[in-house]
C-alpha cells in the first residue's frame, strides 16, 4: 500500500473503505494498529491517531510507532486530519485549511527518530514541512468538489490537552500562525524524517480563546466534525484519486537513512 489517512479527531472510522482489516504492527517503539481496505482498486491504510473512542490525549500519542509502522507497511503519502481552532478571523468554524507551515509550542515529546546509536544523528531541512504534491492536489480536489478550502495556513502545534489561555493565543497571532492544534508536531516532522509525503486537512471547529465569545468544549469541536465530517472524507478520498502514481515532489529523498 502506497498511501494512508490519520485521522484526528471526530475522523475515526474509514467508511469509505472495502473489505477493511486490522493488523497490529510491531516497531522499535511500541505497537501501532492500523486498518487496511481498498478504494477504487488501491489499498489503504487508516489510522486513528487517539484511537477509536479517543481513549489516547494528543500528548500521549505514540507519533514515533505510528509513523514507523505505516512506513514499514510500504506507505509512501500520508494525507491527515485535525481539528484546530482559529486564530485568523478569515478562517472560521467549518472551513478547511490546506496547511503549508507549522510553528511548535510543544514541551513534552520525542520529536525524531535520529538520536544517535544505529540511526545517527540528522538535521532535516524544513524548508517545506508539508509535500508540495499532495498539497496542491489537495487544493484541487477542494476545488473540483466545491468545498472551500484556504489555500495554506500556519498551524501552530501546542501542548495540550488545555486549551489555550487568551494571552497565548495574541502570542501565535503575532508571530505569525493562523490555527492552533494539539497533534501535527512531532507527526510532520516524523513523516518527514523518514521520507515520506505528508499533507494535512486541518477543519476549523471553533474561534480561539479570547476571539471566541463563548468557553471552549470539546463537544462544540464533535460537533463541527460531525457535522462536516462527509466533506472532509470526500475531500481525502477525492485526492487518492487525483495524486499520480509517482511522487515528484523530492520528498522521498528528504529523509535520513534508517533501518526499519
Amino acid at each position: 500500500m502506497k498511501i494512508a489517512i490519520i485521522g484526528g479527531t471526530g475522523v475515526y472510522d474509514p467508511r469509505i473503505l472495502e473489505n477493511t482489516r486490522e493488523d497490529v504492527v510491531l516497531t522499535p517503539y511500541g505497537m501501532a494498529a492500523v486498518k487496511v481496505g481498498a478504494y477504487h482498486g488501491q489499498e489503504i491504510a487508516f489510522m486513528a491517531r487517539h484511537g477509536v473512542e479517543h481513549s489516547v490525549p494528543p500528548h500521549l500519542v505514540n507519533y514515533r510507532a505510528n509513523i514507523w509502522a505505516l512506513r514499514k507497511l510500504g506507505v509512501e503519502r500520508i494525507i491527515a486530519t485535525a481539528a484546530v481552532g482559529s486564530v485568523n478571523p478569515q478562517m472560521k468554524a467549518g472551513d478547511f485549511v490546506i496547511t503549508d507551515d507549522f510553528l511548535d509550542f510543544t514541551k513534552t515529546r520525542v520529536y525524531t527518530f535520529f538520536e544517535g546509536g544505529d540511526q545517527g544523528v540528522v538535521h532535516t531541512d524544513f524548508t517545506q514541512p508539508y509535500c508540495p504534491q499532495v498539497r496542491s492536489t489537495l487544493v484541487q480536489a477542494a476545488r473540483e468538489l466545491g468545498i472551500p478550502a484556504h489555500d495554506g495556513g500556519v498551524y501552530a502545534c501546542m501542548e495540550g490537552p488545555r486549551f489555550e489561555t487568551p494571552a497565548e493565543i495574541r502570542m501565535v497571532a503575532k508571530l505569525g500562525g493562523d490555527l492552533v492544534g494539539m497533534t501535527n508536531v512531532p507527526e510532520v516532522v516524523l513523516a518527514h524524517e523518514l521520507g515520506l509525503c505528508y499533507g494535512l486537512i486541518a477543519m476549523v471547529t471553533n474561534q480561539a480563546a479570547g476571539i471566541s465569545p463563548t468557553p471552549l468544549t470539546h463537544q462544540e469541536v464533535l460537533d463541527i466534525m460531525a457535522q462536516n465530517g462527509e466533506n472532509l472524507r470526500r475531500l481525502a478520498m477525492r485526492t487518492i484519486e487525483l495524486l499520480p502514481p509517482a511522487r515528484s515532489c523530492g520528498c522521498g529523498s528528504a529523509g535520513g537513512p534508517v533501518s526499519l
